[in-house]
């Protein structure tokens, strides 16, 4: 079992920069890859980048650059580092971890971008 949280999220201007943070721990030595995934009011949640156990991350999309997916020393945290925020970054982050046989979710953490 897998337990994920996430920390960083509010409310924040457009035009600046967030980090979000996801803490894993139980048993993380079955973590193949962790992700971020995004949800907007009312529309599907959808994958942001990942980065697996050698910490190469691949991206969605390009999004221009704005996103970044990195891992702690520690190794059972990563970070979504998000700059130039618009409004429709406006949504709920979530954080994934991904065994051989099941993926785990944390509970989400909400991001508001004001104009």
């Amino acid at each position: 079992q897998v337990h994920l949280v996430e920390s960083g999220g509010g409310l924040v201007q457009a035009g600046g920069s967030l980090r979000l943070s996801c803490i894993a721990s139980g048993s993380i030595f079955t973590i193949n890859r962790m992700a971020w995934y995004r949800q907007a009011p009312g529309k599907g949640r959808d994958l942001i980048g990942e980065i697996d156990s050698a910490d190469r991350t691949n991206y969605a999309n390009s999004d221009e650059g704005r996103f970044t997916i990195s891992r702690g020393t520690d190794k059972s945290t990563i970070y979504l580092q998000v700059d130039n925020l618009k409004t429709e970054d406006t949504a709920i982050y979530y954080c994934s971890a991904e065994t051989v046989s099941v993926r785990f979710w944390g509970q989400g953490a909400q991001v508001t971008i004001s104009s």
